[in-house]
């Protein structure tokens, strides 16, 4: 069952917390061993994760995603392109509610990389009823660049304002900070198998 439910996920590799360094994140210890409880899934709370590439945004919210999948919940993960494009692929025979219905079957949708590309009319139309349409009923993760106070310089403010209003209400809102944690490594020698 694990098994199914990781696959039906979709994370994009297996980053677990068998491999995350707390030390490295500029998230406090005592805020990543809390929401590591679990705690917050059930009680249908979101936890938004913003700062500079590199910080460790994504890698967390994948290990904790893995450790939802783990509890025995279903997890679906998105890049926000991947919303426009599954909004794309269903408007045409229009099964976008559908969609919509299916991923709130699972226990925790998760978002990445708000922010890092602009955001086409098609991912727009996908994110608003990602965070409408579970609030207060499913928890939401998203991972982003920029703070959700200005997700308005990517989406129409009207939209952003009612989207980030739901995001935020029940949310833990995490801040990283600091070098690149990806090129600290590369350039200690630390991200490629030393050659013989």
């Amino acid at each position: 069952m694990l098994n199914t439910h990781r696959k039906a996920a979709g994370f994009p590799t297996a980053k677990t917390f068998a491999t995350w360094d707390e030390t490295v994140s500029s998230i406090p210890a005592p805020t990543q061993q809390a929401l590591r409880t679990l705690k917050w899934v059930h009680r249908r709370e979101n936890v938004v994760v913003c700062g500079p590439p590199g910080a460790g945004k994504t890698f967390f919210l994948k290990a904790l995603g893995q450790h939802v999948v783990e509890a025995g919940m279903r997890v679906a993960w998105f890049r926000l392109e991947d919303l426009g494009a599954l909004i794309r692929a269903h408007r045409s025979d229009d099964s976008v509610t559908r969609v919509v219905a299916w991923v709130l079957r699972t226990d925790l949708i998760v978002i990445k990389d708000i922010g890092l590309l602009p955001v086409g009319a098609d991912a727009t139309e996908g994110l608003c009823p990602l965070v409408d349409a579970p609030y207060e009923k499913r928890s939401i993760a998203v991972s982003s660049n920029l703070r959700p106070a200005a997700f308005d310089e990517l989406i129409p403010k009207t939209l952003a304002t009612a989207t980030v209003d739901r995001l935020l209400h029940h949310a833990h809102i995490c801040q990283t900070s600091g070098e690149s944690i990806r090129l600290t490594k590369a350039i200690a020698g630390k991200g490629v198998t030393p050659m013989p």
